[in-house]
């Protein structure tokens, strides 16, 4: 561990953090590990489709104290009241899916690094937990969690990776939970260096800075409406309409469509451009729903093997799903990332006009193929694009939490105080939240281990 950079998490923070810990546990904390939440600028629903997506590490966080300790326990608490106390033993890791609790997420990737170097009689661990992002708002409290709680587990039994493999580890450690993710969250959460995005690329992971245009600042807002992702169907079943439609178009082409998993699969073997594909989605789906019975069909296959062999646990019951929808916004939503990131390097005179046209894009397809959008996020967004944004979306998995916009700086405090108006104060529970759901920030650092100076 190293020493914390100050202005990273401020002082009367990491005391009181610390005096609550002695009071918790006895003793004083060896060391902490901090985790950042993000905000995904473009490339929504596309990484667990093997599309590269284009996220920064936002200053929110998740932070931990932590002492190890010589039982065999690993006893959590939170700084906030409403997340309650939890313990269980090392070597006994139970992660229940039905009610995702914060402690399972803490116990996804204590778990994944567990199992990664398979410890037998791994450290036991008071720790204590300071959070900083919104939860349920779809700026990736949960990921930055996991990504904590493997980081803290590394440390505490004196082990190292890299970054990438920590990322890795721990994006198939959140599928404990039964969230099946793509990837973005946690390769931000620890790659993310402060003042760049990133473009993020899978399989193999790799990272390009991605220099953001001066002149603007990108405004997280929280719509208030919660969306937990691991207690909702929608975003397993959006992972599995993705599926059927590479299935569907790899048959049509000729292709091993059991062997291909992802729309990027289809694109890689086929060779051709995201253009391209989207022509083919035109030629080969339908825009009308498609029943199982016609999936069945089409594969060749008997709902049997359908069910046994392709759809997930949760998905098991759905008797329709729309797959044109679906991957002419995986496509066309893959396009706009790789130009957000041509105009970012190639910074044009309009670069500022550009790139908020890919960000209204982006939240038009998220809104009307993905139908990941609700009332108070379009009531949002518009609200933000009324009151002087350049661009405004939707950000995380939808269906509630926050929009980002790219607001011009010399407009941003009247837009700040209209937003604020027009949306939060309006309603006395968002009013409530209004605090923590309406920031300006800039691209921050990943997940680091410190210790006091």
């Amino acid at each position: 561990p190293s020493t914390l950079p100050v202005q990273l998490v401020e002082q009367p923070r990491l005391q009181k953090l610390k005096d609550m810990f002695i009071s918790k546990f006895g003793s004083a904390p060896k060391f902490y590990v901090r985790a950042p939440g993000r905000v995904n600028l473009i490339g929504e629903h596309i990484d667990y489709c093997g599309y590269a997506v284009l996220p920064m590490a936002i200053e929110q966080d998740i932070l931990i104290a932590v002492e190890p300790v010589k039982t065999q326990l690993v006893q959590l608490a939170n700084t906030n009241s409403l997340y309650l106390d939890f313990s269980a033993s090392v070597n006994n890791i139970q992660i229940n899916k039905t009610k995702p609790q914060w402690h399972n997420y803490f116990l996804c990737g204590l778990k994944g690094i567990q199992e990664h170097f398979g410890l037998n009689n791994p450290t036991g661990m008071n720790c204590l937990l300071d959070g900083t992002i919104p939860p349920s708002s779809g700026l990736s409290s949960s990921s930055a969690l996991v990504c904590c709680a493997g980081l803290v587990t590394l440390t505490a039994n004196g082990k190292t990776l890299s970054k990438v493999e920590l990322a890795e580890i721990c994006t198939k450690s959140e599928r404990y939970i039964g969230t099946e993710g793509g990837g973005m969250d946690q390769s931000i959460s620890f790659l993310a260096e402060e003042g760049t995005a990133k473009l993020i690329e899978f399989s193999p992971l790799r990272t390009t800075d991605v220099t953001l245009p001066s002149g603007v600042a990108f405004v997280i807002a929280n719509s208030c409406v919660e969306m937990n992702k691991a207690a909702t169907s929608h975003y397993n079943m959006r992972v599995m309409e993705c599926r059927l439609a590479t299935k569907l178009l790899s048959k049509s082409k000729g292709l091993d469509w059991k062997k291909t998993l992802r729309l990027h699969d289809v694109q890689t073997k086929l060779g051709v451009s995201l253009e391209e594909m989207l022509t083919i989605v035109e030629e080969v789906l339908h825009p009308e729903p498609y029943s199982t019975e016609e999936i069945c069909k089409c594969l060749g296959i008997s709902l049997e093997e359908l069910r046994s062999q392709i759809l997930s646990q949760n998905t098991q019951d759905v008797s329709s799903f729309k797959l044109y929808q679906r991957a002419k916004h995986v496509y066309s939503e893959a396009a706009r990332v790789l130009e957000f990131k041509k105009i970012c390097s190639e910074a044009p005179a309009n670069a500022i006009q550009l790139l908020g046209e890919l960000m209204n894009q982006s939240y038009i397809s998220c809104k009307e193929m993905y139908e990941c959008s609700c009332p108070e996020l379009d009531r949002l967004v518009d609200i933000c694009l009324q009151f002087g944004a350049i661009g405004s979306r939707l950000t995380g998995a939808g269906w509630g939490g926050c929009t980002v916009s790219m607001v011009p700086t010399d407009k941003l405090n009247t837009f700040l105080k209209n937003v604020r108006k027009a949306y939060y104060q309006i309603d006395v529970q968002r009013l409530a939240l209004e605090d923590n759901s309406l920031f300006a920030t800039k691209p921050g650092r990943g997940a680091l281990v410190f210790v006091e100076a």
